[in-house]
């Protein structure tokens, strides 16, 4: 008996130490420090399309960090006028577009120039918080209004970044709107309604909401949002309860649903090597898309208090994670190489 138990735990302790020696699919080498900051939340990242940048947004502070992807090191803080959320870069234009404020009103703030110094704002309702930018218009989508403005609806503006202007409101029947996702391939435009449960499918073209998905039955506050689009699947992600829905970005048919990670901000899908990286707490999920119908869980990599925010570099083949300041640890951005 007592040598049965004894190879038994041989037996545990061995199937524990290959496990341990599995590689995941993220290696941390090295950190940022973000000295400086406050305790509070970051939001999202911007990249500079021509690989020079990578834009910070720490909302609670108020300020922009601005990242020499070279040298991976904190080369400037822009302070804002009001919180930052999100942002995109013009690289032919020099010119950064930060998407700021909570009430009484948003705005879209204009930053030029290697100094980045403040050159002109665009007015938006409260509550300016999601934006998605499109290259091939030049068009960047602003989410506004809503719950968090007092108000029935949200709208989704679009600005012009060329002529710095707002061209007009998208109206959208939800109090909350967060992630949202292009189609390179035609005028369609994905959402998440949050307080809806539910993904709006929106022409750009039209400028109209066209469809409405929901996906209240397989979960509820819908944040992040991922686009394969060659093999036409959408990637909602769920935080009640933690779940990866993948639906049919034709139809808004759900394929299948896996347990993921339930507070995350952030997610990304890498079409070059089909890994999805979903940025959350207490872990970074990594998903592998064995076929369109079928994903495997290839790693869950520890991290840290409200670690919520990332962005993948695919030219660096590196995943960038935000630190939030807390306590006595300070803000930092971690960067991890992808590992085949």
């Amino acid at each position: 008996m007592q040598k049965a138990f004894f190879v038994l735990i041989v037996i545990v302790v061995f199937a524990f130490s290959l496990q341990a020696q599995v590689e995941q699919p993220l290696k941390l080498i090295r950190s940022i420090p973000l000295l400086g900051l406050h305790d509070g939340d970051f939001d999202h990242f911007a990249l500079d399309p021509d690989g020079h940048w990578l834009f910070l947004a720490a909302e609670d502070d108020s300020v922009v960090e601005v990242i020499d992807l070279h040298s991976n090191k904190l080369v400037q803080t822009i302070k804002c006028t009001e919180t930052p959320h999100s942002m995109a870069y013009r690289a032919d234009l020099k010119t950064l577009f930060v998407v700021e404020g909570d009430e009484p009103a948003g705005q879209v703030e204009t930053f030029q120039g290697k100094s980045f110094e403040a050159a002109g704002h665009i007015k938006l309702a409260a509550n300016a918080d999601s934006s998605i930018y499109d290259p091939s218009t030049k068009y960047m989508y602003v989410v506004n209004g809503g719950k968090g403005a007092h108000m029935a609806e949200s709208f989704i503006s679009v600005i012009d970044t060329t002529s710095a202007t707002k061209l007009t409101d998208i109206k959208i029947d939800s109090d909350s709107i967060q992630a949202m996702a292009l189609e390179k391939s035609g005028p369609r435009m994905f959402a998440n309604l949050v307080g809806k449960g539910a993904v709006a499918v929106i022409d750009r073209q039209e400028r109209t909401m066209i469809a409405t998905w929901p996906i209240g039955q397989e979960g509820k506050e819908n944040t992040a949002l991922a686009f394969d689009e060659a093999n036409h699947r959408l990637f909602v992600f769920a935080r009640n309860p933690g779940k990866l829905i993948v639906m049919d970005s034709d139809s808004g048919k759900v394929v299948t649903t896996l347990p993921c990670v339930g507070q995350t901000d952030d997610a990304i899908y890498d079409s070059a090597s089909k890994r999805l990286y979903v940025a959350g707490v207490p872990f970074v999920y990594v998903f592998e898309q064995r076929n369109p119908n079928f994903y495997k869980l290839l790693g869950e990599i520890p991290t840290a208090f409200h670690a919520v925010t990332a962005t993948l570099v695919p030219e660096l083949q590196q995943f960038y994670l935000a630190v939030p300041h807390h306590g006595d640890t300070d803000a930092k951005v971690q960067i991890y190489e992808i590992v085949r």
